[in-house]
């Protein structure tokens, strides 16, 4: 019996429609393709990016189909974060097979709910998304929280072929002291994630894109101050997230963040954009205490009550339907161990000018005890330009100084270069969407060779080193 046949014919008690504070029920306008959903007694929203567990009394998938739900994994003893494919012919999920297990990275075809076991190991998994060519990318638990990790979907000699020579089968894409959990692949090939701001050090949840080989990490946006998460890209391209009470989004033609006039409940994240143009929403209602799922039209002042279990949450809707399969990024990452970085011109920032003339960076790199070891400095030219060799696959970060040694601008957080990574940067934190002069920088006229900072990785676990 097919997935679709089994989900019309069953019946699901305990759900129920809702008409209260912003939500109204149409059952004449509920035409909604499939969708999954997780449902879970307790969901704790912000509980990864501390390490810690979302779904601290288990969760379970349900397929939804015209109002009505059957459980997608009944045989786990816990399962959630549904991701479908390109075709949606297959999903990629969290699962539990006993209660005593780690969560687990699983594919399940939905047309005869067939699952294989993708990830194995004594960490959780959680939260894959499929990435083009036969690879995924999912968040593993380690000691500093939860990191990037990029995998091929199955290890059979035709995924190996698509893979460029040299690509490992597994490896980590994310290498802040932090979490760094996958919200959405984006139609570029760059994978949207959470982390905190500032990354490492901070504890307002933020959003960052890097490429799918780990290298050009950023923050989408640089008008931080406000937590925001939940990101999925529109078909449109804008990027649509949550606040909690708010909505907004990111566009390409604004270098901030734009508001959403939408109804003003408590929205989980993880927005659902459905092939007609309305979206579906995990949303928890005034003096409600779980989140339930609602259908809203943009542009319009109320949301319709969709699907409700009064005892758990209804979380992360993803719907059954194809989608534009992403652009692959080309890695081009070099055999190195090593990384170079090229600063156009540390004047330059939208914190607003410096408070002195830069004449030299500090670049520090996060010890496994978190803390800050200097590795060295090296010159800044009089356009503002420097050029340095640091270590990849490790957190750094940089401190401008005067003459006089004293830090004119220091960034408060973490980020990491990759190995093999050559990156430009404009400025000192001028945003992403700020463009380079089109000129030689000086640094590059006098020479081709970075300073090398990559200071010696003794001691980082002993203690030894400079540190701050």
């Amino acid at each position: 019996m097919t997935l679709l046949a089994r989900a019309t014919g069953a019946i699901v008690g305990g759900f129920l429609f809702i008409a209260t504070c912003g939500f109204r029920t149409e059952e004449a306008n509920l035409q909604i393709p499939d969708y999954i959903v997780t449902a879970a007694p307790i969901y704790e929203v912000h509980a990864a990016l501390k390490g810690g567990e979302r779904f601290p009394e288990g969760a379970h998938l349900l397929l939804v189909h015209n109002g009505k739900a059957v459980p997608l994994a009944p045989e786990f003893a816990a399962s959630a974060d549904a991701a479908v494919n390109f075709d949606a012919k297959k999903i990629l999920f969290s699962g539990k097979k006993t209660v005593s297990d780690h969560w687990q990275i699983w594919e399940m075809t939905l047309a005869d709910h067939s699952v294989r076991q993708v990830t194995s190991g004594n960490e959780d998994a959680i939260r894959p998304l499929y990435l083009p060519l036969g690879r995924l990318v999912y968040a593993e638990h380690t000691e500093q929280g939860f990191r990037m990790i990029s995998s091929r979907v199955n290890d059979t000699a035709e995924i190996r072929g698509i893979d460029l020579p040299g690509i490992p089968s597994v490896f980590p894409i994310s290498f802040a002291g932090a979490s760094a959990i996958p919200d959405d692949v984006l139609a570029d090939g760059r994978i949207l994630f959470e982390s905190e701001f500032p990354m490492g050090k901070g504890s307002i949840p933020e959003m960052y894109l890097t490429y799918a080989d780990g290298s050009g990490v950023e923050s989408y946006r640089c008008d931080h101050g406000v937590a925001r998460w939940g990101g999925q890209q529109l078909a449109d391209g804008d990027v649509v997230f949550t606040h909690g009470t708010t909505l907004a989004r990111f566009t390409p033609s604004l270098a901030h963040e734009a508001k959403i006039a939408a109804p003003a409940v408590f929205y989980a994240g993880s927005i659902q954009e459905m092939p007609a143009g309305s979206w579906l929403l995990s949303a928890k209602m005034r003096g409600s205490a779980k989140f339930s799922i609602a259908q809203w039209q943009p542009g319009t002042s109320t949301l319709k009550a969709v699907f409700e279990q009064p005892r758990e949450n209804l979380v992360e809707p993803v719907a059954i339907a194809a989608r534009v399969r992403p652009k692959r990024h080309p890695s081009a990452l070099h055999p190195w161990k090593y990384a170079n970085l090229l600063a156009l011109d540390t004047r330059l920032s939208r914190d607003g000018a410096l408070g002195g003339v830069p004449a030299r960076v500090r670049l520090e790199m996060e010890s496994r005890e978190g803390r800050a070891i200097v590795l060295g400095t090296a010159p800044v030219e009089q356009d503002g330009s420097f050029f340095i060799q640091v270590p990849g696959d490790a957190p750094i970060r940089m401190a401008v100084l005067d003459e006089k040694g004293e830090v004119l601008r220091q960034e408060r957080g973490w980020f990491w270069a990759r190995a093999g990574e050559q990156r430009i940067c404009v400025g000192c934190h001028t945003g992403p969407e700020r463009a380079a002069e089109n000129r030689l920088p000086e640094v590059l006229q006098k020479t081709t060779v970075p300073v090398d900072l990559t200071g010696s990785t003794a001691g980082l676990s002993s203690g030894e080193g400079s540190h701050r």
